[in-house]
């Protein structure tokens, strides 16, 4: 029987299987940034940011942080668990960059005296606005307990990333995160790939990330070829 599609977003597709406990997730090409108003396509970054998902996942579950990842079934293609995604967003600034910079007046390139957490209300419609804690409960998007543990856990993902992406000679910039709900746990969801994070060379402080895109930087597909390299050791 054909799975049905549940949702197409910019980056993926998901379907449902024929286990009520699991989703398949399938990732496109598609680029897109400026809320959609730029759109192109990154040849192969659906399978590169499959990958790096998938190992980034793995390397987050040794450390104790509960996701939604189960397992790949081809290139483009992961098994996941069932979400009830939490319309909150968060994101991790080490150093200032892209809205931040501008936002704060600060050159791009500055390292942050600590790590920044910002929150988001995921909603298209409104362009995920920036918002407060004080919104979210008043919104109810999260429960009081939920936010504690989505911020704990984005918190100690960026020690984890942060500390090993510098083994790989790459700077972990800032990134997204997306958190949801499984059998009643709040667990990570979504991606973490070129995509969704800033990364930068440690060394020549070169852009490995979808900024090569949104700034026509040029060579956007070597930069996440590169990430998967570094990572995994596979040449695409």
């Amino acid at each position: 029987m054909e799975e049905k599609q549940l949702y197409e977003g910019k980056a993926k597709k998901v379907f449902a299987t024929a286990n009520p406990d699991e989703y398949r997730v399938y990732f496109k090409d598609d680029a897109t940034a400026f809320d959609g108003t730029k759109r192109g396509t990154i040849i192969n970054k659906g399978i590169i940011n499959n990958k790096v998902s998938a190992f980034f996942f793995n390397l987050l579950a040794e450390h104790g942080i509960p996701h939604h990842f189960v397992k790949l079934i081809s290139d483009r293609e992961m098994i996941v668990k069932t979400l009830k995604i939490l319309q909150v967003e968060v994101v991790v600034r080490n150093v200032a960059a892209g809205s931040l910079a501008k936002r704060i007046g600060w050159e791009e390139g500055t390292k942050m005296p600590m790590p920044v957490l910002e929150l988001y209300y995921k909603n298209d419609e409104l362009h995920d606005p920036l918002i407060n804690e004080y919104h979210i409960q008043a919104m109810g998007l999260a429960t009081p307990e939920q936010l504690s543990e989505i911020k704990a856990y984005a918190l100690k993902i960026n020690d984890i990333l942060s500390a090993y992406l510098k083994t790989k000679n790459v700077e972990l910039i800032d990134f997204k995160l997306e958190f949801g709900v499984h059998k009643g746990q709040v667990i990570l969801g979504d991606e973490i790939s070129p995509d969704t994070c800033r990364l930068w060379d440690s060394e020549t402080k070169q852009k490995l990330d979808k900024d090569r895109f949104r700034r026509d930087l040029g060579n956007v597909e070597d930069a996440y070829r590169e990430v998967l390299k570094r990572l995994t050791g596979e040449v695409m």
